[in-house]
């Protein structure tokens, strides 16, 4: 092993004690981002914070791209090299939603806490703990909040921002709220789709099966339950949601599910695909309703290599700061880098609990060894050590 990497995995202990000095700060930054209402395309406000944030700090080249990315530039003392440190900005939680974010000695509690305004908030934290720590990198350090990434989104930020930006990239680093110890080096296949079912105001309900749409849709998840699906590939089918109805007694005239196709391969997302376009063709076809299928985000498989120098290096920074390290493919900003061809890893910071529900929960005390393992990692990019050949 390099005699400088040792020397960073050797200073892992000492940062992430003298990483509780911004610990006021990050707790306050996730506060106050996660009180902002965030979702999908309503990204303005939290990204305005964090632009003040990054302002106050004294970054360079505080600004919003066309789509609404935010960006703050740590310049290196070099800056040969570019360092993309990502986090998303939205939430699936709608402005309907209490925001208060409860903070307790252990934990914080409060919708997207974990995914991701804890990743944000480590963004905001970036120029203070990098100071406190006294860490100057060679290379440039790029903070971007993304926008646009879940759901319909489908990672328009990070791709516009990959699309357009003159800067070369050297590598890319993922920052989720949950769960440490989580390593994403791949991307899966996916396709993101919704399906509605519409009776129309003409229907004929005295017709022979004639049915309301929720039970048109049950008929659609029935079917696509009943794809064999192959072991390998590794392959899933995730049924998000399912909405329809008004009330108690009267029949849905509408209803929408969700669902997301998953595998480790492309052809075989389009099989099932196709399999989903026909069971939909077919249901419309007997129910006499209106059923639509709509894709809404694709994913091409892909990613570093197990032994590539990025994810060897973070394997060993986790292990020395006793993380327990879980591969996970990801279907989130890791994916626009890849299709891209810069090497990426999306970690996690902190353990957390009730992921995606209103009382979305972060540890704190964990974050600490979240944090010293974003720094390694950082200085490793830095220092040439994750370098492909």
């Amino acid at each position: 092993m390099a005699p400088r990497f040792e020397r960073i995995l050797g200073r892992l202990e000492e940062i992430r004690e003298r990483s509780q000095a911004v610990r006021e700060v990050l707790l306050a930054n996730l506060v106050m981002i996660g009180e902002i209402p965030s979702p999908t395309f309503r990204e303005e406000r939290r990204i305005g914070f964090l632009e003040e944030r990054f302002s106050e700090c004294g970054l360079a080249d505080c600004s919003t791209d066309e789509v609404g990315n935010g960006f703050g530039l740590l310049p290196g003392s070099d800056g040969a090299r570019n360092i993309l440190l990502v986090a998303h900005a939205d939430t699936p939680f709608s402005e309907k939603y209490d925001h208060t974010i409860a903070i307790h000695p252990d934990r914080a509690v409060g919708p997207g806490v974990a995914d991701n305004s804890l990743g944000l908030a480590v963004l905001a934290a970036m120029p203070h703990l990098l100071e406190s720590l006294d860490i100057k990198l060679k290379a440039n350090l790029i903070l971007m909040g993304a926008v646009r990434s879940l759901g319909r989104g489908d990672l328009e930020g990070l791709r516009f921002f990959l699309d357009h930006n003159r800067i070369p990239i050297t590598a890319g680093v993922c920052v989720e709220g949950v769960q440490i110890g989580r390593l994403s080096i791949g991307s899966l296949g996916m396709l993101r789709g919704q399906i509605a079912c519409s009776v129309p105001e003409e229907y004929d309900w005295t017709r022979f099966g004639a049915v309301g749409a929720i039970l048109t849709i049950n008929e659609v998840i029935n079917r696509i339950m009943a794809i064999a699906l192959p072991k390998k590939p590794r392959t899933t089918i995730v049924l998000g949601s399912v909405e329809g109805g008004t009330s108690f007694g009267a029949i849905a005239t509408h209803a929408v599910l969700r669902f997301e196709i998953r595998s480790e391969e492309e052809s075989v997302v389009e099989d099932i695909h196709q399999q989903i376009e026909d069971i939909v063709a077919e249901v419309a076809a007997k129910s006499g309703s209106d059923v639509r299928l709509e894709i809404v985000a694709r994913r091409q498989p892909g990613g570093i290599p197990f032994s590539h120098p990025l994810a060897r290096r973070t394997r060993q920074i986790m292990s020395r700061l006793g993380i327990t390290h879980r591969i996970a493919p990801s279907t989130s900003e890791l994916s626009a880098f890849i299709g891209r061809g810069i090497p990426a890893v999306t970690i996690g910071i902190t353990t957390g609990e009730h992921v995606s529900e209103v009382d979305e929960t972060v540890f704190i005390d964990p974050i600490f060894t979240g944090l010293a393992q974003l720094i390694g990692l950082l200085e490793a990019i830095d220092g040439g050590f994750c370098d492909g050949d």
